[in-house]
């Protein structure tokens, strides 16, 4: 992790907050299917190409190891699988279609070592999820791996469900954790619209003593309360998690809820009615850099958000799907950040709201 970035200043503290209040129950992004409609898409889609099948390129480098094999001499993009997946194909948008392609040529080469096998569809399932945001196809070839998910994306299956429109299938994956120490896990409750299990989960982990959760268990418990509308509470929270002493290794958690209080601070008052037409631009530091959004305002509405300047790497689809989050909703309250890309997309959920705030008359 690199060294924060100085923190952007604190807006000014802004007055009428609501208290104690549930955000409205969300609704899965593509509507709401029965369990029969959501395994027929799933299968429907896990055994069909896609249709960029045949535009993307099956190109690599000829040394590459394609049996997950480390290779010797540290870190060799011309070698290793797993670094070429990483900064090769990851960090290139132009390369997410062909880097799929690529796993799916790893099923033949591995099809004979049932690990290795294993390896190739939960990084094909990852892909599918993380970068080319098909839900239906990752949903496919994590179940033929027999995961969950994986990565920093450790419920991508219950993301999937909830995405194709079942919460009942995504609750069945999560229940499957019980209580579990995973941030990941806590957040996907509440996106999920359980915040009542979130809240609860969360306040076990920061009770837990485990190393440094003083700051970062309070930042978790400031975002499930900021998903469910109670915006007192977050705030509270994220002062918590800001406060000192701070412990060894925090320095990242606390520069995530200083950002996260400047931008909640924000959220109660925000009136699209009150923002002429225009184009407002702001920023808020990600994982690596300053993530720069343009928002466009047109009649009183939020017609896009760009991220138009930034130098972040991991940043997988975030910068797609994050705005088209925020698009959706008309705002910046109750939007999730992309969970295997949080830092990038919690500065884009944050830059539009310290974008959208100057806007306002």
């Amino acid at each position: 992790m690199k060294p924060a970035m100085k923190l952007w200043a604190l807006l000014p503290l802004l007055c009428v907050m609501r208290l104690g209040m549930s955000a409205d129950a969300p609704v899965p992004p593509s509507g709401l299917h029965t369990k029969a409609e959501v395994e027929a898409l799933i299968e429907k889609a896990g055994t069909a190409q896609p249709d960029w099948w045949a535009q993307a390129k099956l190109e690599y480098p000829p040394t590459l190891d394609l049996g997950w094999n480390k290779a010797p001499g540290g870190w060799d993009t011309n070698k290793n699988l797993g670094q070429y997946v990483w900064s090769v194909i990851n960090e290139n948008p132009a390369k997410w279609k062909d880097g799929a392609k690529l796993i799916h040529h790893t099923l033949t080469v591995n099809q004979k070592d049932p690990a290795k096998l294993k390896q190739s569809m939960d990084a094909l399932a990852k892909m599918y999820h993380d970068l080319l945001l098909d839900p239906a196809r990752a949903a496919y070839w994590w179940r033929k791996a027999g995961s969950s998910g994986c990565g920093n994306c450790p419920v991508g299956l219950a993301d999937c469900y909830w995405k194709l429109g079942n919460k009942d299938m995504a609750l069945d994956v999560l229940q499957k954790f019980g209580q579990p120490q995973l941030m990941q896990v806590i957040r996907a409750w509440a996106e999920v619209g359980e915040y009542d299990k979130a809240y609860a989960m969360a306040q076990d982990l920061l009770k837990s003593g485990r190393p440094g959760v003083k700051h970062w268990g309070n930042l978790l418990n400031g975002d499930v309360c900021r998903l469910a509308g109670r915006y007192k509470e977050s705030m509270d929270f994220y002062q918590k998690a800001i406060a000192p002493p701070i412990e060894k290794g925090n320095d990242n958690t606390v520069t995530r809820a200083t950002a996260a209080l400047a931008a909640v601070k924000c959220y109660e008052l925000l009136d699209l009615k009150k923002i002429p037409d225009g184009v407002y631009k702001d920023g808020c530091y990600g994982y690596d850099s300053i993530v720069t959004v343009a928002v466009t305002v047109k009649n009183h509405k939020i017609e896009d958000v760009k991220v138009v300047d930034h130098h972040e790497k991991q940043y997988y689809a975030s910068m797609i799907e994050t705005p088209q989050r925020i698009i959706a909703k008309q705002g910046v309250k109750g939007v999730d950040s992309f969970a295997s890309a949080t830092l990038t997309s919690e500065a884009i959920i944050q830059s539009t709201a310290k974008a959208l705030s100057s806007g306002m008359k």
